[in-house]
């Protein structure tokens, strides 16, 4: 009995466990570390026009569109130990990132990075320019008037981007594979861990659970999502009126 316990909990085994946590785990230092990168570039797309603004429109939303086993090849010869990128990780640094979870995290970052920028640039452009402007006039530097007024009007677009890039990174699999590989409590996330169940004799049936799981932690990031993407409509309706 205390063998049973100790290899299950909750109806789920260690190695499920393990697959869970590990998904929730990459999936939020993916949101971290791109969040950033997505509120600079959401910005910059909701307000600047500038030549050759297509081009990166583009290339942000090309992971959307590329299979994702494309995105893991890129992504392996540019941060693999022999890379371009990746060597100087290694020996400026000692980081090695294929193979690890900061690799599953790079490649579910880079995935869901569109979906981020997408929804934080719609943010920005909700946002009433002429509060800008009024705070321009009473002196307030671009830096300040980002931060005390854009940032702040914008933050439930935000927190929906980063909910809907958090649920994306969740269900990621082609890139992952590709970079990180599927090392059990190391880098077997739930997609591979299913994937893995699926070859085993017996797989499809004991897969179930887990399945469940994925399916519900979707479904409530998704209508997270909406619910921030829904307030943010309502208090700009409220802002108009």
């Amino acid at each position: 009995m205390i063998y049973m316990i100790s290899e299950s909990f909750a109806g789920f085994s260690i190695a499920e466990w393990q697959a869970i946590k590990l998904s929730l785990f990459v999936a939020i230092m993916a949101v971290a570390l791109s969040l950033p990168f997505g509120i600079g570039l959401g910005w910059v797309l909701a307000r600047r026009q500038f030549r050759g603004k297509f081009i990166l429109e583009t290339l942000i939303n090309l992971p959307l569109v590329m299979p994702p086993v494309v995105t893991g090849y890129l992504l392996l010869v540019t941060f693999g130990n022999n890379g371009w990128l990746g060597r100087y990780f290694y020996a400026w640094f000692g980081i090695e990132i294929i193979f690890t979870w900061k690799a599953a995290a790079l490649a579910s970052g880079v995935i869901a990075f569109p979906l981020m920028v997408r929804t934080i640039r719609v943010a920005f452009t909700t946002v009433d320019h002429r509060l800008e402007g009024a705070a321009r006039s009473l002196g307030a530097r671009p830096l300040d008037c980002f931060f005390s007024i854009s940032l702040p009007l914008a933050r439930h677009g935000i927190i929906a981007g980063c909910v809907l890039a958090f649920a994306r990174s969740m269900g990621e699999f082609g890139a992952t594979i590709m970079i990180a590989g599927s090392i059990p409590g190391q880098t077997q996330t739930i997609p591979l861990y299913i994937f893995n169940q699926l070859e085993t004799p017996g797989g499809i049936e004991s897969a179930a659970p887990i399945v469940v799981m994925s399916i519900l932690i979707s479904l409530a990031a998704l209508a997270a999502s909406e619910w921030f993407l829904r307030r943010e409509q309502r208090l700009l309706g409220r802002e108009l009126i």
